[in-house]
């Protein structure tokens, strides 16, 4: 399991919301709670020196704390209403920029180097209230994006956060644990009730910090071909890995066979039961097929 923080948070009257309807089929659920909002600032590690890109601001619970400690604080926004009432909430505030837009879409890294070097800040810090149905590709953007992040403090569905925050080759791991875990050290800061948000979703959250690491735990020859190999591992993860790995394509089942052996991976396993180093020595096996 990843480190686990002791904070322990009780739901706090709703602070007003006038106006603001939120977007089901955004899937916005806003943070209303205090106590939350300052633990998840407390845990983020953000400095005057601090770039931060703030992933789904809303109402602009996290946005408006975070821009009295940050250097700047980048926040993109898919919702347009959201976007214009935070300009106006905003006003004057000169180290706060506002983009509207879907962050899947965004050049991450061209907008915050940019940034950076323009403001002379000297690191970057990525924070954000993810939607549920966008919670893995997002992580993965972020966690690609080449940025040189310090760190990613993500609210998200508490049964994704256990699933990211697993220790890879546990039963509870899964497709995302391997790469998060590959790219960052993983910190769990807070479990938060449903009653934390308005409207009141169907599930709990967590807040998860990913440490990016200066070094990936494992070598590989091909990031690419490890996160392949995971990815087609988790396919179909109730077969066996040599069944589940023919999805890959461009293999026969020979060549895999032969692969996993040459792992030291029995071809009857499955992919929850691969440590990393596991993954990766498979993955190397492959491309050398």
């Amino acid at each position: 399991m990843g480190k686990k923080n002791t904070h322990r948070v009780r739901a706090n009257r709703p602070r007003s919301l006038a106006g603001v309807r939120p977007n089901k089929s955004l899937g916005q659920n806003f943070l209303i709670d205090e106590d939350v909002i300052r633990t998840i600032i407390d845990e983020s590690g953000v400095t005057e020196d601090t770039l931060v890109l703030e992933i789904g601001p809303g109402t602009g619970a996290l946005t408006l704390p975070l821009a009295e400690l940050a250097g700047r604080v980048i926040a993109v926004d898919l919702d347009r209403e959201m976007i214009e009432g935070l300009r106006i909430k905003t006003f004057g505030m000169d180290n706060v920029e506002l983009i509207h837009g879907d962050i899947l879409q965004q050049d991450i890294r061209g907008i915050t180097e940019k940034s950076m070097s323009e403001y002379g800040l000297s690191e970057l810090r990525m924070i954000g209230n993810l939607p549920y149905y966008i919670t893995t590709p997002i992580i993965m953007k972020l966690l690609e994006s080449g940025t040189g992040a310090k760190s990613i403090t993500v609210m998200m569905q508490k049964e994704v956060g256990d699933r990211i925050a697993a220790e890879p080759g546990t039963r509870a791991s899964g497709a995302i644990t391997y790469p998060v875990h590959y790219y960052a050290e993983v910190t769990e800061i807070v479990d938060v009730p449903r009653e934390c948000f308005y409207p009141v979703p169907g599930v709990d959250s967590v807040v998860l910090r990913l440490d990016l690491r200066d070094k990936p735990p494992v070598e590989v020859k091909s990031e690419e071909m490890l996160m392949r190999c995971v990815k087609a591992g988790f396919a179909m993860r109730r077969k066996t890995l040599l069944n589940a790995l023919t999805s890959l394509g461009g293999y026969d089942k020979k060549t895999l066979s032969d692969a996993l052996e040459g792992a030291g991976i029995d071809s009857g396993r499955r992919a929850e039961s691969l440590t990393l180093e596991e993954f990766a020595r498979l993955a190397d096996s492959l491309q050398e097929a």
